[in-house]
């Protein structure tokens, strides 16, 4: 039978891609990993279809130009919502539709939607389907490797060959199982043994399917291993907690000079003096910034400035500012 794919992505855009993650990678974050890694593939918090149809587009689908490319993860079951939020975030300028089936989360569960539609391939090859339809850029595919104790190849490879059938070419696979009752979402994100092996046998043996693979990579030499198998590597944790490693494998893998975080940090001063004009309050930028000296000298006090700083009145770029002159006092003593 014919089948209409779901958009094409440049293979070298898919190299280095930062994960979506709740709570944390909204558009104040997104934009500082632009400045820190340009050619990175960015993603959206997970959103839920309903939410897009129903909700605060102008806060939940927030988005600077500069975040480009990025794309907008969705989370549903029903095919007819997810196709109407797929097209209203192509139309919100959002370069990519992703479909998120690898959340393991109660409040997911109970949704019927996230890791839990593992086990109902049928369906989400029909919103996937329905989403590729809807709209004009490529609609992908975020998942586990299985649910509970699913630990069958064939059953993996079902779903994936189901799904791809529909139309979907990219998947991004985070590479252990989601265990749906015992675990909480962050020991999902740990406890499951990781099987990057499924990830490289899966690009091996669909070679025409685009594959990323995500989960528990740590650093720029175990992330570099992982493109001699697959399309790209996404960080997900490393990229928050020690954001300089984007712009390290930036550089590394896209070519550049590597500035120095306060370089890059400064950088960020007009966005932030912008949506402080705006009203934004500091500490809903500054949270994102946390890590950008972890491990270095001056890091604990850069952290503990901007923690303890940003949430007073007034709070402003100066003090971002301070807690940069102590690193700086580390690194050039007087």
């Amino acid at each position: 039978m014919s089948v209409t794919t779901g958009g094409y992505i440049d293979n070298h855009a898919l190299r280095l891609s930062v994960a979506p993650m709740m709570d944390w990678t909204d558009s104040h974050c997104r934009v500082f990993h632009r400045l820190l890694a340009p050619h990175a593939r960015l993603y959206s918090e997970m959103v839920h279809a309903n939410a897009v149809l129903l909700g605060d587009r102008a806060r939940l689908l927030a988005m600077d130009p500069c975040e480009h490319p990025v794309a907008l993860q969705l989370g549903g079951s029903a095919p007819a919502l997810l196709a109407q939020a797929a097209r209203i975030g192509a139309d919100w300028g959002y370069d990519e539709i992703n479909l998120n089936c690898g959340c393991p989360s109660d409040r997911v569960q109970a949704g019927r939607f996230g890791a839990c539609l593992m086990r109902e391939p049928r369906l989400v090859a029909d919103s996937v389907a329905a989403m590729i339809a809807a709209c004009s850029v490529p609609v992908t595919v975020k998942c586990r490797l299985g649910v509970d104790d699913d630990h069958e190849w064939e059953r993996f490879i079902a779903f994936i060959d189901t799904i791809a059938e529909a139309g979907c070419r990219m998947f991004v696979v985070h590479a252990r199982n989601a265990w749906l009752q015992g675990l909480s979402p962050k020991e999902n994100r740990e406890v499951p043994p990781l099987r990057y092996d499924w990830a490289y046998r899966l690009k091996r043996e669909r070679p025409q399917l685009q594959v990323v693979v995500n989960g528990g990579i740590a650093d720029a030499d175990e992330a570099t291993a992982h493109l001699q198998h697959v399309d790209g590597a996404m960080l997900g944790r490393a990229a928050y907690h020690t954001p300089y490693l984007l712009h390290q494998l930036d550089v590394q893998w896209f070519g550049g000079v590597l500035r120095s975080r306060a370089e890059l940090l400064r950088a960020y001063r007009p966005y932030v003096e912008a949506q402080l004009a705006r009203g934004v309050f500091l500490k809903h930028i500054t949270r994102h910034l946390l890590g950008l000296f972890a491990g270095q000298p001056g890091g604990r006090a850069f952290r503990q400035i901007l923690s303890e700083g940003a949430h007073l009145s007034g709070a402003d770029w100066s003090l971002i500012e301070r807690a940069l002159s102590l690193t700086e006092r580390e690194h050039f003593p007087a």
